[in-house]
């Protein structure tokens, strides 16, 4: 018998400071049988970062040919891929030649690093790209907030992440590997 989704309802409140977005969301995030909680509060915040009308989450872990999040014209165009965790050379350059700018948000300790020095005149060459980079105790900490019912609050300044839940507040500080994307918001 083969294991299904665990579904995890998710109220957000994103106040973004750096674009001036200011709205609540209401998601139904799909969490993998294979997926950890510290994954999917992380494809959460890839959310909250670049919040708008027309990302959304794909089938992620079930289907190899998609991104975690994503954003797409009405032509159909991808303009915005998002990737979690170190994609693999083939997956980073289909991801560069499908969209129009790529981000990724690393995290797991030792391999961000291998990661990063494995790729980084990749990094530093592709204007299109965009790496973040959390600590294993800031996405841990992350993940201690996951909840089958969330409730959360998302704050982003110039350089820290707060985020609020019912019982506890953390503070994120990404390393940004690039010069930081901000989309535009869709007032």
């Amino acid at each position: 018998m083969a294991l299904t989704a665990t579904i995890f309802k998710a109220a957000v409140d994103i106040s973004d400071i750096r674009r001036h977005y200011y709205r609540q969301h209401r998601l139904t995030l799909a969490r993998h049988p294979s997926e950890t909680d510290e994954r999917m509060m992380l494809r959460l915040l890839a959310f909250a970062l670049f919040a708008n009308e027309e990302l959304h989450f794909s089938r992620g872990l079930s289907n190899d040919d998609e991104p975690d999040l994503w954003q797409k014209s009405l032509s159909g165009e991808i303009e915005l891929w998002i990737e979690l965790g170190q994609p693999s050379e083939k997956r980073l350059k289909r991801a560069l030649g499908l969209s129009k700018h790529v981000v990724i948000l690393n995290y797991g300790g030792q391999e961000v690093q291998n990661w990063q020095q494995q790729f980084a005149a990749t990094i530093q060459r592709e204007s299109k790209l965009t790496v973040l980079s959390f600590s294993p105790q800031q996405s841990r900490a992350l993940a201690e907030l996951a909840q089958r019912n969330l409730s959360c609050q998302f704050t982003f300044d110039e350089s820290s992440i707060w985020v609020s839940s019912q019982d506890s507040t953390i503070e994120l500080q990404p390393l940004w590997q690039t010069e930081v994307f901000l989309p535009e918001s869709s007032h």
